[in-house]
């Protein structure tokens, strides 16, 4: 653990130590494994690999069914896409931690809380500089 001494000689935790981190990276190794089975079963919804290619030689197949089934694997494939970019997120965490730098926010620098990182394992911003980004500046 660093810590480092504020202007008024307050001690501050600046990183976390490896007990820590090796807390975290279990909990991203579960949601990532989670993840990408989740993932493989999006990709396999929107590709159609356990089907055989008969469904459309049907003579009883209709025109509605068809856009259903459109719209079905477009909404698979959006799924698809935003779980890809959940992966890399949860892999770049896994960066961080083997870096040593999770944890730290990458707006203030401070120390992101547990509580926040147990929640969303990948965040890169504390709450306050979160909240700070999703706040319109005021007119003046």
């Amino acid at each position: 653990m660093t810590v480092m001494e504020g202007n008024n000689g307050d001690k501050r935790k600046t990183t976390y130590n490896d007990a820590e981190l090796e807390e975290f990276k279990t909990i991203i190794l579960k949601k990532l494994e989670k993840a990408q089975e989740d993932f493989k079963l999006l990709t396999e919804a929107y590709t159609n690999n356990s089907e055989h290619g008969t469904n459309d030689t049907s003579p009883t197949f209709k025109v509605l069914e068809e856009g259903q089934q459109v719209l079905s694997k477009e909404e698979n494939s959006r799924l698809a896409a935003r779980q890809k970019r959940f992966i890399t997120n949860l892999e770049n965490a896994l960066t961080r931690i083997e870096n040593k730098t999770y944890g730290i926010c990458r707006v203030t620098g401070k120390l992101i809380s547990k509580d926040r990182l147990k929640a969303v394992p990948h965040a890169t911003l504390s709450i306050d500089a979160k909240n700070k980004m999703a706040k319109p500046d005021p007119i003046n």
